[in-house]
């Protein structure tokens, strides 16, 4: 399994957050390429020396998100994945490029290095603060085909985060789980309804069940509450790693390394 010769084990792996800095040309971008990326480096050697399984490099602080980030976008997040990778060249590295910019992710993890991606909008439409997102299953792995990435994993998103999901009220979390595992996803993501928000341990337990494929928590994970998700594939934690607990703040080393301290304890 892919997922294993990555992280070496199955379950209770933790793969923390880098959100960089605002890139520049988003409204918020204030800062040069070198203080983003020294900032991301920075912060990827907190999580490693707290000893972290794996890292998303992410563009959260782009706000607003829009659905067609421009080329320079793609250029900055492969400029900073790059320099994290050479400076960490066996962690497990990851990239999502919001909103739901898949192919343009797939685009950087070939040209820096990293191991897998984070897609939102996998299977079926969703309707999100940034708009309507369209499925994008069969699109996506035709592209990673043509480009030469089937090495690259692809972790989806199901049920996205900060959406409404009335159009597919009728399809329950496992359902839409088993439609993203028959369209080729490796792993799929459950969310609770915003960032920082807990993913119900149930449906862990009932999507766990129903694929054959990793399961992985993708919001809410504190250490609080993290032996309700030790049966998950992994834990992708962001808010409770920084200061304060929320997103926005620098990546706290005292949070990290107290979470790690016990999560070892618990794989023991």
């Amino acid at each position: 399994m892919k997922f294993l010769d990555l992280f070496g084990r199955l379950k209770s792996i933790v793969i923390g957050m880098v959100h960089v800095k605002a890139l520049p040309g988003t409204p918020l971008g204030k800062s040069t390429i070198s203080e983003i990326i020294d900032t991301a480096r920075r912060e990827a050697e907190i999580y490693l020396d707290a000893g972290i399984d794996g890292l998303i490099i992410e563009n959260m602080h782009d706000l607003p998100y829009t659905l067609a980030p421009g080329p320079e976008v793609s250029a900055c997040m492969t400029a900073v994945c790059a320099a994290v990778r050479h400076t960490f060249p066996s962690l497990p590295l990851g990239v999502q490029i919001l909103s739901a910019a898949n192919q343009q992710a797939l685009a950087v993890a070939l040209a820096s290095g990293l191991d897998f991606i984070r897609a939102e909008g996998f299977v079926f439409a969703h309707v999100a603060d940034e708009g309507l997102l369209n499925a994008c299953a069969g699109d996506l792995l035709r592209y990673r085909k043509v480009i030469g990435g089937e090495h690259i994993q692809i972790f989806t998103d199901i049920k996205k985060k900060h959406s409404s999901h009335t159009l597919t009220s009728d399809m329950s979390v496992v359902e839409t789980a088993r439609a993203a595992e028959f369209f080729l996803s490796e792993g799929v993501i459950l969310t609770g309804a915003a960032t920082g928000l807990e993913a119900d341990p149930g449906e862990l337990k009932e999507v766990a069940q129903s694929v054959r494929i990793p399961v992985l928590i993708g919001s809410g994970v504190t250490h609080d509450n993290l032996e309700h998700y030790l049966d998950a594939s992994a834990m992708i934690i962001g808010s409770h790693f920084k200061r304060g607990g929320y997103w926005a703040n620098p990546v706290d080393p005292e949070r990290v390394k107290r979470f790690m301290g016990k999560m070892h304890e618990l794989r023991i």
